[in-house]
């Protein structure tokens, strides 16, 4: 029985295949074609608001390429000349491919031979006719940036007219230990945040929730601005900077301890943002 594809049910599993999935994404406006390396719910990260179930740390396993090739190229197929839209019950307005969307059940670039994946994807999807129509999108917590592969990868991704979503949920470094339980200190994220800059187009994506129904702490807002204030006069050219909360319940220990921060709380940050003179966009 097919389910129907909401902005809410980001299941990887609900088109049957092992590799790629679909999402209606309420960031992207549309459909966003997943592709899943992390097939055993492995992160380097555990991030208090994942919804992956089951997570555990670790890295992406081996990649069956031309199992990925003939996912992607059947689905494609599917919803650019099959029934796909029907069978999903998409509404008129969402169907429209927005991007292909390197994320998954844990960090893509802990995949061994990501950049070969990398240039796989963008190969098959210019072929089908889908990029650089649509974007190509990779979602990382960026902690891997100085890894060669993953570098060449990202050169890859801009080639194919691509760009990286790099996490940043925190600025302190008691933030990222409770918000994300990441081993790497902030100084290094931002080195990681500086390189890819350069590599390819980036965007900040940052979540803000409410935990413990302490809201957004002034120590947190101050750091967070600070941050972009001194990768600014480094040259980071930011794309954009992407404020959001949670829409979905956590699968993590600490879900019950989680809020969504009012909108309020995210327009509010992102005119501050503004100020510094960065491109905002909030989604609740």
């Amino acid at each position: 029985m097919v389910t129907r594809l909401t902005t809410t049910n980001h299941s990887r599993d609900i088109a049957g295949l092992k590799y790629v999935y679909p999402v209606l994404s309420r960031r992207a406006g549309g459909l966003s074609i997943g592709i899943n390396f992390n097939i055993n719910n492995a992160c380097n990260w555990r991030c208090i608001y994942c919804q992956v179930p089951d997570l555990k740390i670790g890295a992406a396993p081996d990649l069956d390429f031309q199992l990925l090739e003939d996912e992607l190229r059947f689905f494609l197929d599917d919803v650019l000349n099959g029934d796909f839209y029907q069978r999903f019950e998409v509404d008129e307005d969402k169907r429209i491919i927005k991007d292909i969307a390197i994320s998954g059940n844990g960090e893509p670039t802990s995949l061994k031979d990501f950049d070969k994946a990398v240039a796989l994807i963008g190969r098959v999807a210019t072929e089908a006719g889908v990029l650089p129509q649509s974007n190509f999108v990779l979602i990382t917590n960026g902690s891997l940036v100085h890894r060669p592969s993953v570098q060449n990868g990202l050169k890859k991704l801009k080639e194919y007219g691509g760009e990286v979503w790099f996490k940043l949920d925190s600025a302190t470094e008691e933030g990222r230990a409770l918000m994300n339980n990441a081993g790497q200190s902030c100084q290094a994220s931002v080195d990681n945040l500086l390189l890819c800059a350069k590599l390819c187009p980036t965007k900040l994506q940052t979540c803000l929730l409410d935990y413990d129904k302490q809201g957004l702490s002034p120590k947190e807002k101050g750091a967070f601005l600070d941050l972009l204030r001194r990768i600014k006069t480094k040259g980071c050219l930011l794309k954009r900077v992407m404020l959001y909360t949670i829409a979905r319940p956590s699968l993590q220990p600490e879900s019950d301890r989680l809020e969504s921060s009012p909108v309020e709380t995210l327009n509010a940050f992102a005119d501050e943002i503004r100020l510094l003179g960065f491109d905002v966009l909030v989604s609740c």
